[in-house]
């Protein structure tokens, strides 16, 4: 319980079960479970900040297909997606 609280509700019973192995205090991550689900303590999940890349964007490659996509033989023409 006051591993819990300390850490603001952020833990769930596996870092829990490992910060009292720490601290020297050896529990099965079950029992830690069992006693978080009694006790009604769940973790918080922290929402995700959003990372875009913030570098030069890269070079337009030139639109040489034009959309005609037909060939006259195999391996012809080759194309992939590269949106990110």
């Amino acid at each position: 319980n006051k591993v819990y609280h300390v850490h603001k509700g952020r833990f769930g019973y596996r870092r829990i079960t490992l910060q009292l192995k720490r601290d020297g205090v050896d529990i099965n991550h079950k029992t830690i479970l069992r006693l978080m689900r009694e006790m009604g303590l769940k973790s918080l999940i922290r929402i995700k900040k959003y990372r875009s890349y913030r570098g030069e964007p890269g070079k337009i490659a030139p639109n040489i297909l034009n959309r005609k996509f037909q060939a006259e033989g195999p391996l012809q023409k080759w194309a992939t997606d590269i949106t990110e």
